[in-house]
């Protein structure tokens, strides 16, 4: 290290940040250093810079699972971010009891980490406890978290506009579908209910317990119970807000297998804008999944970088609705909540 500053001209701290990759050294600096170092074959050593430094280079992400478009979209963008700033990254997937029993009672991220990212994982308070004894940065993604820093989008704000997209095109009688099952999800669902609540209200419509009905991602025979569940009500929905895309897609096989028309007959719309929401051409509203996983890893650099940086901060990423062909005008005669056959 100490050739490679004397042949930069500059100091062997100024060679340990740039080659960390810490944003406190200027373009032009860190370009000689990097110079130096290919010319005179220098390559880091990780486990003796951790000796040094204290650090072992390296960011955690904590899951329920990676089975998920969410998660391969945030950690896709993340990923590289960390590698252009010389981190690696490790990814502790916990998609069961006894595994979360292990990770919480042993904590390995505390001795291969430098900052722990927790993506949608429903903790409960003793749990949220331990990792706040880590002793290094713990973010948390797609979840607001109290006094903790936080990455997520508005989702109240996103399921207000949605439903709101379906009273403006003059429905009145719209159902929501949440999700169960979801592994770490419960954060966003709860949210997004919400969300849809307050534009019923804000509209002056009441709320209906019969008109919120839960089906379970990827099954095709919830969707189709939960379906059955609606359209058996004395006066049927318009519109269906499924609280995922998936479930949305889930709904319209169905309704269109018994041959009721979508939009014409009832409208249907998604939240996430997943690649499967444009290949079936469904009205959702938009998150980006990857710009949540960016904003955690800059977060996460920064608050490696920097121990004195804001450590309760919570960055709120935005939503807007994408309509397409699963929406449409109530149909007249329907606006106002009147019942109608199904094959109408």
């Amino acid at each position: 290290m100490a050739d490679v500053a004397e042949r930069a001209g500059v100091s062997t701290s100024t060679v340990s940040r740039t080659l960390r990759g810490l944003s406190t050294v200027s373009p032009e600096v860190r370009a000689r250093v990097e110079k130096a170092a290919r010319e005179l074959n220098f390559a880091v050593s990780r486990q003796a810079a951790s000796l040094v430094t204290g650090r072992t280079g390296t960011v955690a992400v904590l899951v329920p699972t990676l089975n998920l478009w969410f998660m391969g979209s945030a950690l896709s963008s993340l990923a590289p971010l960390l590698r252009s700033a010389g981190m690696q990254l490790s990814v502790y997937e916990i998609p069961d009891l006894a595994e979360r029993t292990a990770f919480f009672e042993h904590l390995p991220a505390r001795r291969n980490a430098d900052a722990l990212l927790v993506f949608s994982f429903d903790l409960t308070d003793e749990e949220t406890e331990r990792l706040d004894d880590l002793g290094m940065p713990v973010i948390y993604v797609s979840q607001h978290v109290d006094g903790r820093p936080s990455i997520y989008v508005d989702d109240v704000a996103g399921a207000q506009q949605g439903t709101r997209h379906l009273l403006n095109l003059g429905h009145r009688r719209i159902a929501f579908v949440p999700t169960v099952g979801a592994s770490g999800f419960s954060f966003s669902c709860n949210e997004r209910l919400l969300g849809y609540q307050k534009a019923l209200t804000e509209a002056g419509i009441p709320l209906e317990d019969d008109l919120v009905v839960s089906a379970r991602v990827g099954d095709k025979r919830s969707a189709a119970e939960a379906l059955g569940r609606l359209l058996s009500l004395r006066e049927p929905p318009t519109a269906i807000f499924a609280e995922q895309d998936e479930v949305a897609v889930a709904l319209i096989w169905n309704l269109r297998r018994n041959r009721v028309p979508v939009p014409e007959r009832i409208s249907v719309l998604g939240f996430d804008d997943q690649p499967l929401a444009d290949w079936f051409d469904l009205s959702t509203v938009a998150q980006s999944p990857s710009d949540m996983g960016r904003e955690a890893g800059e977060l996460a650099l920064k608050l490696i970088a920097d121990s004195e940086e804001e450590h309760s901060r919570h960055v709120v990423l935005p939503t807007h609705v994408i309509p397409r062909a699963t929406t449409a005008p109530a149909t007249r005669g329907h606006e106002d909540g009147e019942p109608a056959a199904i094959g109408e």
